[in-house]
């Protein structure tokens, strides 16, 4: 079989997403499908491990393995399966809030175990699910702006944090660019030990279009002159770019 074998209907099934017409996840789920059509997997050879949120419904319309685990809970389960079943293809995904908030002791332990395990992040600052409320990535301007909790609270850096645990693969994309999206998660999932992509994701329900137009305005590809392989330039992306797409570790 060759990489053009697969078609991404195939990682579908027959469930219809209940995501907010225009939310960011049917872009994610387009770029897990092309990802694992162009990679060539056999659909019992995946596994998408998710927590609790809208995000993480992801695996529920997926024609591969899946699990919803408790809230923040997806990483510890990834892990243990794919030490379990090292034969299989283990994603993680979810929100910055199951992520980065309950779910944020679980990451650092993830990174130092290094098993080959993937973490895709789908990042739209807000818990959704729950109508609105601040979540870990929230910017204080928009918290001021909605009269939200927390506006004293700096906002969690997902790729700094992820980068200062000490991961060897980091990545950003956003939903608005499905090839790039799929792109990231094929290199990811390339990547012999554990691996991280950051998605800029927009909620349209309690953030709407200004948002998405906001996102589309600042997102650029990585300067050519970055390497991955250079842990200071990433680190420096990290902090001084937030808005930069590409691989922007790998070691």
């Amino acid at each position: 079989m060759n990489e053009t074998t697969r078609r991404p209907i195939e990682y579908r099934n027959e469930i219809n997403p209940v995501w907010c017409t225009g939310c960011g996840d049917y872009g994610v789920l387009k770029s897990f499908t092309r990802a694992f059509a162009k990679l060539n997997l056999k659909n019992e050879e995946i596994a998408i491990i998710s927590g609790i949120g809208c995000s993480s419904r992801l695996p529920g319309y997926c024609a591969t393995y899946g699990f919803n685990t408790v809230h923040g809970r997806a990483l510890p389960i990834a892990t243990g399966l794919k030490v379990a079943r090292p034969d299989l293809t283990v994603v993680a995904c979810g929100g910055d809030g199951d992520a980065f908030a309950i779910g944020g002791g679980h990451i650092s332990h993830a990174v130092r175990r290094n098993v080959n395990i993937t973490y895709f992040v789908m990042d739209n600052s807000i818990y959704g699910l729950t109508k609105g409320q601040a979540s870990p990535t929230t910017t204080r301007e928009f918290k001021e702006k909605e009269g939200l909790l927390g506006v004293e609270e700096i906002p969690v850096n997902p790729v700094l944090t992820v980068l200062s645990a000490g991961a060897g693969f980091v990545a950003r994309t956003h939903a608005g660019d499905m090839n790039h999206m799929a792109e990231m998660l094929m290199e990811a999932i390339r990547y012999p030990g554990f691996s991280f992509v950051h998605c800029y994701s927009v909620c349209v329900t309690y953030q709407g279009k200004p948002f998405q137009e906001f996102l589309e305005q600042k997102m650029h590809p990585l300067p050519v002159e970055n390497s991955p392989s250079d842990l200071d330039k990433a680190f420096r992306v990290a902090r001084e770019d937030p808005w930069a797409m590409g691989i922007i570790c790998k070691r």
